[in-house]
């Protein structure tokens, strides 16, 4: 008799994106005691600032084997972009394509997915200019410049990167379209995608996929592609110590508190 093929039950999505979060705390309290905070460290996780150092400099601390999570936001927060020539107006444009409930979406997700494309592609063309680019980059990853470094967790140590340069490296070498439809059924762009030598770096994309996570955006970013970009860019580097290495413009700006003993 034939052994019965047992299924693998799949975690739901509120189970992995628990994990997610619980994971990048674990990261954070790592990094702050890699630089010798102790475990109550200050943060403010909302404006992206998972530690802030003894200098009182915010970094965003990011892990992860896959993708980077840059935003996830609904229409309100997108206020905040109105002033970016007129970007935060295309975002809520390309939420309010769908309609109010994820019931009526069901009903017709062609209709929807149509009234997104000319939005879609507007941001794209928006965002292909360097210095809007730079700006949304800033916004998108370091709440503005509040936060002052992206400090990344690979391979067991903490590699700091400071925050404006990560900004003009990604703005100068990204390549911004729209994305294609590839099979039958779908539709041509639905995504702003961030090209670095040819592959998806970054995607801006809408999140539609259940009541609970409906008419939002999302911004991810590939880690690996990520990190070999800046890895490529920034050659210049210095062991703060054992567990966290400098790079750039970090060196400059990193460790002041030691200079204040």
């Amino acid at each position: 008799m034939e052994t019965p093929r047992i299924r693998k039950s799949r975690a739901s999505s509120s189970d992995e994106a628990r994990r997610y979060r619980q994971q990048g705390h674990d990261d954070a309290l790592l990094f702050a005691l890699a630089i010798g905070l102790k475990k109550d460290y200050k943060n403010d996780a909302k404006a992206k600032k998972d530690v802030i150092d003894p200098s009182g400099d915010a970094h965003s601390v990011k892990s992860g084997e896959k993708k980077w999570q840059i935003f996830l936001y609904s229409e309100k927060r997108f206020e905040e972009f109105r002033v970016m020539n007129g970007m935060g107006q295309l975002l809520i444009e390309c939420i309010k394509s769908f309609p109010e409930t994820f019931e009526e979406y069901q009903k017709n997700k062609t209709e929807a997915k149509k009234k997104l494309r000319p939005h879609m592609v507007a941001l794209a063309e928006k965002l292909q200019d360097k210095y809007r680019l730079k700006a949304f980059m800033e916004k998108s990853m370091f709440n503005g410049g509040e936060v002052n470094y992206l400090t990344v967790y690979e391979k067991n140590k903490f590699h700091v990167f400071w925050g404006k340069e990560v900004e003009q490296i990604m703005a100068d070498n990204f390549k911004v379209t729209n994305s294609k439809a590839i099979q039958a059924g779908q539709f041509p762009e639905q995504k702003v995608l961030f090209k670095f030598e040819g592959t998806n770096l970054a995607e801006l994309e809408m999140r539609n996929d259940s009541s609970i996570h409906y008419r939002e955006i999302r911004f991810n970013m590939y880690k690996p592609k990520a990190i070999k970009l800046l890895f490529s860019k920034i050659t210049s580097t210095k062991n703060y110590n054992k567990k966290v290495i400098l790079y750039g413009e970090a060196v400059r700006h990193f460790g002041r508190w030691n200079n204040l003993k």
